[in-house]
């Protein structure tokens, strides 16, 4: 375990706007039975009773989207998180070889604007909408009506990554591999009912600051949004 112990050359803070571009819809678990209660509620956080992205959502989506980006065994099937590419496993982590992650990902909180503005709208439910689902058995052809809790779309939530350099030839890869999971998230989903047109995302008003370094390093943080927004 000590020899995978490793040294810390900054600490990189990505911050920007997440939009939701279509209804989300994220489990919040249990679903209850009580009359006139939403078959799927989405989860909220405890205290301010907001809907909430988890950050494991948000890290395992992108992950899963650069594994298979990244994925080098041209077998056209997903292994192992422990053998994904090494770049996806640095970034990301793994546990064999223990290998900590440089990515640390946040819960992602509803934006105070957003709050407001949804406040103001006729939404069924405290800042969600509530969408009817209905799925037909094909043996019987009988109707299984359904109620989805969803965060409706134009809501924007505060989302903040940390990037842990260890190693400073290696952090311009890691940022180029970091922007290609933002194009791949825009062009899929997170969380459920993606195929239905759920989840649709984008990341916006990206930005980049160094809270702390060493002091023999130089780094380039306009050169760090660049790579982030532009790929180069």
């Amino acid at each position: 375990m000590a020899d995978n112990v490793r040294t810390l050359q900054a600490k990189i803070s990505i911050t920007g706007g997440l939009k939701i571009l279509t209804g989300l819809h994220i489990g919040g678990g249990g679903n209850t039975s009580a009359i006139g209660a939403v078959d799927s509620p989405v989860i909220r956080d405890p205290l301010s009773k907001c809907p909430i992205i988890p950050g494991s959502s948000l890290k395992g989506k992108m992950r899963t989207l650069l594994a298979k980006l990244y994925d080098d065994k041209d077998t056209g099937v997903l292994g192992k998180p422990d053998n994904d590419n090494y770049i996806v496993k640095r970034l990301f982590g793994s546990s064999d070889p223990i290998q900590p992650a440089r990515l640390q990902f946040f819960d992602i909180f509803l934006q105070e604007k957003s709050k407001k503005s949804i406040e103001k709208l006729d939404t069924d439910l405290y800042l969600t909408e509530v969408k009817f689902e209905n799925t037909i058995t094909r043996t019987t052809s009988q109707a299984n009506p359904r109620q989805i809790e969803r965060v409706p779309a134009g809501a924007e939530f505060a989302f903040k990554l940390i990037y842990n350099l260890e190693r400073i030839d290696e952090y311009q890869d890691d940022m180029l591999a970091l922007h290609n999971a933002f194009i791949l998230l825009k062009d899929d989903y997170i969380g459920g009912h993606g195929s239905r047109g759920y989840g649709r995302v984008e990341l916006i008003n990206i930005n980049v600051a160094v809270p702390i370094k060493r002091d023999d390093i130089n780094i380039d943080k306009e050169q760090i949004a660049g790579i982030l927004k532009g790929g180069k």
